[in-house]
């Protein structure tokens, strides 16, 4: 791709010269291959090394359909969708792309032997598609990542219930972690003015999910006053729970894995903080058996630091390793709210637990529109902060996706595409000024390593 394409998009003064700039015919973006996708079968989960399966590459530009709009990505982020993507697990992404073009029409151009993937972004309409009336070239875009048509009645309570709802960029091609991506007009939200592009591309898919699953109806229903004990709270959905409890006036118990991401989050404004590795909690006895001692230990500490209370809301991600956990100790009649299954799918719980207390389990999944929309909406507004703590360039989006593998992150991790070196996007320094400190919570100190 040109060099100079980015600048001039940048600095292009209207819609009709940013128009005017010629799109190029292949873009570069980080993609998985048809070829590659049992190169980990022999492999444990574990071991995989995603770096190996990642390709930074060009590929043909697709240009957009009815409802579409192609962006130039400023810059994009890594979640755990990307990781699992990249370990072609649970099963290889290529069987969700087979599966969406069996729709027919444009849903087609995503069955090809590469997967461009990546589920943020945050960059510049480029071209619109028929029928779209919000977005114009060069506005100034985020996008969230649900991809749905609305065709089927039971999507339209609810788009998260739709049949024919995708994550972009994992079930679906020509995702953000590229120089150009597709994306449906109603995926896009405004950029926050007062952001960067790498810090406005991060909150995008984690920060959708939180609102969800902690304040949504479809979710927890947080209310003031509540109790919500959140694992990984250094984490990228962790970090945005710990905000919006605190920002809800709720008390978030914040459940760590290191006196570093520890500080994290008393940063952030929590005072109850859980170092599990330092106060050696082991929920699993061997690979098949919990241990019910390490549960009760866990409910006691917790009660310690809330004065004697139970969560009323447990903020569940990790799975298969904390499930146990997290049914025990919630509050008689509180709610155990999951949104993934990072150390694996396969729960197990004493449900006696679940049935005796009255306690229950809600899943919820990413976000539909108009939650995503409230939610960035709050980031727009300056309530609701990015988290991001390092920033790569796309040529090292292995390196990147494998941090998130082996747990070395805080926050989120950004990628920059077009975006030549950090810092860029910013419109409103006067608001940035006001809310510069906590921007910069997750970033290591000045003169530490990332």
């Amino acid at each position: 791709m040109n060099p100079n394409f980015a600048a001039a998009v940048v600095a292009a003064p209207d819609a009709a010269a940013v128009a005017a700039i010629p799109v190029p015919e292949y873009y570069r973006g980080a993609v998985l291959l048809e070829d590659d996708q049992h190169m980990f079968d022999d492999i444990p989960i574990a071991e995989r090394e995603p770096a190996k399966a990642l390709h930074v590459r060009d590929v043909p530009t697709p240009e957009p359909g009815p409802g579409e709009a192609l962006i130039a990505v400023m810059a994009s982020a890594v979640n755990y969708n990307t990781v699992w993507s990249a370990l072609f697990a649970p099963v290889p992404t290529f069987s969700f792309l087979r599966r969406y073009a069996r729709t027919g029409d444009l849903a087609a151009r995503h069955a090809q032997p590469y997967h461009v993937i990546g589920s943020d972004l945050a960059g510049i309409v480029l071209r619109t598609g028929p029928g779209v009336q919000r977005w114009r070239p060069g506005d100034r875009v985020v996008a969230h990542c649900l991809s749905v048509q609305l065709q089927h009645p039971d999507g339209h309570d609810d788009s998260m219930l739709d049949p024919e709802q995708r994550i972009w960029g994992y079930e679906t091609n020509f995702g953000g972690l590229a120089d150009l991506a597709l994306v449906k007009a109603n995926q896009l939200m405004p950029k926050a003015t007062h952001l960067t592009w790498e810090e406005a591309a991060s909150p995008g898919l984690v920060n959708s999910t939180v609102y969800r699953q902690l304040v949504s109806p479809h979710g927890a229903g947080m209310r003031l006053g509540d109790n919500v004990l959140i694992w990984g709270a250094a984490g990228g959905l962790g970090s945005f729970a710990v905000q919006y409890a605190l920002c809800g006036g709720a008390t978030p118990i914040c459940v760590v894995s290191s006196s570093e991401k520890a500080e994290v989050c008393r940063r952030m404004g929590a005072e109850a903080v859980i170092d599990r590795e330092a106060e050696a909690y082991r929920f699993w006895r061997d690979d098949t058996t919990q241990d019910p001692r390490e549960w009760r230990r866990f409910g006691q500490r917790i009660r310690e630091l809330t004065g004697g209370e139970d969560p009323d809301i447990v903020f569940e991600h990790p799975g298969r390793e904390t499930f146990g956990a997290s049914v025990y100790v919630a509050r008689r009649g509180g709610t155990v709210v999951t949104c993934a299954s990072t150390s694996g799918y396969e729960h197990q719980f004493d449900n006696r637990h679940l049935w005796m207390s009255l306690k229950r389990i809600v899943g919820t999944h990413f976000a539909n529109y108009r939650e995503a929309w409230q939610a960035n909406r709050l980031v727009v507004r300056g309530r609701i902060h990015p988290t991001l703590s390092v920033t790569y360039p796309l040529d090292d989006v292995g390196q990147a996706v494998d941090d998130l593998h082996r747990n070395r992150h805080q926050g989120k991790v950004g990628v920059l595409c077009l975006a030549a070196a950090e810092g860029g996007g910013v419109e409103d320094p006067e608001l940035r000024e006001r809310h510069l400190t906590a921007i910069n919570r997750f970033r290591p100190p000045a003169g530490c390593a990332a």
